[in-house]
């Protein structure tokens, strides 16, 4: 592979990154008129029907035995873009998906067998600890908004382990089938809160955010997953947190405290350098979107 290729995915990589974040900006602003839940289930609503589409998963008809990895696959996805979206309404963006990575990271982590790793786990648990609200404080995270970005980490880190399995028997078709699986999870918890106005004004905005947020990310990873390794992938990856608070700072004003971003640069630094370490294995197609 040419250096001009490799340059290519990893622009496609971050390109990726800069999608799925300016998306949840976008979809931070949507929340007064249709809430998180209306947000999630407009996003899944239009991106499984694009999905669909792009990989027609009808051509090798699913067995039985395969929806018990695409069932629990599209679940996570669901639950997670849902956590993620109670976090945002609570928590500045950047911030949220700083405490939401962890859920990759311990995949990684709970999987290694070096000593080396330990260190990437005590910057993980420092960062974190930055964050948690010990004491009340007039600059103190939300409470609820850390436990629902920790609950969406932990639905990714689901989302990765079920997405090997269903990208394993049903290849990149499993990603439409498990978008199909979120939007039924989604979908009445946008209905319970918003109603008929998931089809009002909000609706141009939450099509663009289904696009930003899952539809060309997903295609961007895809095209780039062949062409870097498992370690630059994710050690690319690993700089979504910094993304998401610039994208928080632009479009939403959000601003952070100095403890914050010494919080977010070490959960970076845990994440690209485990990443990097790691013992190199092939990205499977189920794992490239998330949130």
């Amino acid at each position: 592979m040419n250096d001009r290729s490799t340059a290519l995915a990893g622009l496609a990589i971050l390109g990726a990154s800069i999608s799925v974040n300016f998306g949840a900006a976008l979809a931070k602003g949507l929340f007064p008129q249709i809430g998180p839940e209306g947000v999630a289930a407009l996003r899944s609503l239009i991106a499984a029907p694009i999905l669909l589409a792009l990989f027609r998963p009808w051509r090798s008809p699913v067995r039985a035995r395969e929806w018990r990895w695409l069932i629990p696959y599209g679940i996570a996805l669901g639950v997670m873009n849902l956590s993620i979206y109670w976090a945002l309404q609570r928590i500045p963006i950047g911030l949220a998906v700083t405490i939401e990575i962890s859920g990759p990271l311990g995949v990684v982590l709970a999987t290694s067998r070096s000593l080396r790793d330990f260190l990437w786990l005590a910057l993980a648990l420092g960062g974190l600890l930055l964050l948690v609200p010990w004491t009340p404080s007039p600059h103190a995270l939300d409470p609820v908004g850390v436990a629902c970005a920790m609950a969406a980490g932990l639905c990714w880190a689901l989302y990765i382990v079920f997405g090997r399995r269903a990208a394993a028997v049903k290849g990149s078709s499993a990603v439409a089938i498990g978008m199909c699986v979120a939007c039924a999870v989604t979908l009445p918890f946008g209905i319970a809160h918003a109603g008929a106005k998931l089809l009002g004004p909000a609706l141009p905005l939450g099509i663009a955010v289904a696009l930003l947020s899952s539809a060309l990310p997903y295609l961007l990873e895809i095209t780039a997953l062949g062409r870097v390794g498992s370690r630059a992938f994710g050690a690319l990856s690993s700089c979504a947190p910094a993304i998401a608070a610039f994208m928080g700072w632009l479009v939403l004003g959000e601003d952070l405290r100095g403890a914050q971003w010494l919080a977010m640069a070490m959960m970076i630094a845990a994440s690209a350098g485990c990443s990097l370490t790691a013992r190199p294995t092939p990205p499977r197609a189920g794992e490239a979107i998330a949130d």
